[in-house]
């Protein structure tokens, strides 16, 4: 078995245990990093970005042992380029964790306030959730970027992880844990839930009062079982049923190159364009030309009789490619005889997470922005920037498709509650005056 770096090694939590004393452990950190300064937490972080290159050998060892048992197990290709930690991605993850030192602190901030005709002061704080629980596919990635953001908003991150990237994950919490070991924050500021089976995950779900949100990254079931069983609120993150629209009034040079981006630039994530409409009054001129270019990016398209009209590659699509989330280089589309028939596609199929228009008319773009119940809508702009790193929010935590709480990139904002401090100077409510004495 792949070891892991003998100073991580010694912070590794052990397998035993329950996941309540898991969750237990993870609350008492949760009151002593409410406690830290944010000069304390961003140290922390500094320290784990190197501590992450320091460790690359072991933390890849462990990575190169569960992508063998996933190659050997038929994983297909999606599954492992999520998998896979390389050398430059585990340097990009270490230079995130380094960034997000140097990003403001969240906690403690005044979000708003007010004074009030009487002279009370009300003021709303930003304060940390406290216990955030992560269940998350094989992505390692997600255990690194999760645990900072949880460090650096001041909450304790409880990590669940997929058994596909199990190896990976514990070289990188050991790595995480050694870390703090050298730091003002308590190391069960980060801890992996023990246990390798489904019943570990629904006694996470179980420990309301414990744990205080659950935020579920990875595909539909996997969200909706949290969703549907969970004790513990959940943030819910969206499974990426992205649509391009090409409008009548579209430059479809723009368009072009907008959905072969969407689509082509990294097809395995949730923010990758899985479906194009496409205006009837343009298709003739753009769909030869797109059709013709996915096909030498090899993208599989399934299409409707129209969209098949305009190139031989094309396959029929069934009523479940509309909804389905590919993550891989395959695309379903369609051609729409009006802007009120792509929005009534995208209603029917789409999940409420990201949808691109290309148009050059205002009224278009007016009526698509108000018409879809979407996170994120991309005008001119391909899917792919839905990412908080894209759109100044720094990391992510995941995107978020649910009104509550947070919506679109969770970034270290999202991360936090309020607490409404109301400051006065004997203010009192009723009538009644104090006794002289």
């Amino acid at each position: 078995m792949t070891t892991v770096p003998s100073a991580a090694a010694a912070a590794l939590p052990t397998t035993e245990g329950t996941v309540r004393a898991a969750a237990e452990a993870a609350r008492r950190a949760a009151r002593r990093l409410a406690a830290t300064t944010g000069a304390e937490r961003d140290a922390a972080l500094r320290l784990i970005a190197r501590r992450l290159t320091e460790d690359a050998t072991g933390i890849l060892a462990a990575n190169a042992e569960d992508l063998a048992a996933a190659r050997a197990a038929g994983k297909d290709d999606t599954v492992l380029d999520r998998l896979t930690l390389t050398r430059p991605r585990l340097d990009a993850l270490a230079a995130t964790v380094h960034a997000l030192a140097a990003e403001p602190d969240p906690v403690g901030r005044i979000a708003d306030g007010s004074v009030m005709p009487n002279g009370l002061e009300v003021r709303r704080l930003r304060v940390p959730l406290g216990v955030v629980g992560m269940i998350y596919e094989g992505r390692p990635n997600v255990t690194v970027d999760a645990a900072a953001l949880c460090l650096k908003s001041a909450n304790a991150a409880l990590l669940r992880g997929s058994s596909t990237a199990r190896h990976t994950n514990a070289a990188l919490v050991a790595t995480l844990r050694a870390a703090l070991a050298g730091t003002a924050l308590p190391v069960d500021a980060v801890r992996l839930v023990p246990g390798t089976t489904h019943a570990a995950v629904r006694e996470l779900m179980s420990l309301r009062g414990l744990v205080d949100v659950l935020v579920p990254r990875g595909g539909h079931d996997l969200i909706q079982a949290t969703v549907r069983d969970s004790a513990v609120p959940v943030i819910e993150t969206g499974v990426g049923n992205c649509h391009v629209y090409v409008d009548e009034h579209a430059d479809l040079d723009k368009a072009l190159a907008v959905l072969l981006d969407a689509k082509t630039q990294r097809p395995s994530v949730c923010n990758a364009a899985e479906s194009l409409l496409v205006h009837a009054a343009v298709a003739a001129a753009f769909l030869p030309r797109a059709l013709a270019a996915l096909a030498d990016r090899g993208v599989r398209v399934h299409g409707d009789e129209r969209v098949r009209a305009h190139h031989p590659a094309v396959e029929p699509a069934t009523e479940e490619d509309w909804g389905r989330e590919y993550l891989a280089l395959e695309l379903s589309a369609a051609v729409v005889d009006s802007l009120d028939e792509a929005v009534d596609h995208i209603r029917r199929h789409g999940t409420g997470h990201t949808e691109a228009v290309v148009t050059d008319s205002q009224t278009a773009v007016r009526r698509f922005v108000a018409s879809l119940d979407t996170a994120v809508v991309a005008v001119n702009a391909s899917t792919r920037f839905a990412d908080g790193g894209e759109i100044g929010l720094g990391t992510e935590l995941g995107i978020s498709t649910q009104k509550l709480h947070a919506r679109g990139p969770m970034g270290l904002a999202a991360l936090t509650t309020t607490t409404h401090v109301l400051v006065g100077d004997g203010h009192i409510r009723g009538a009644a005056a104090v006794p002289e004495s």
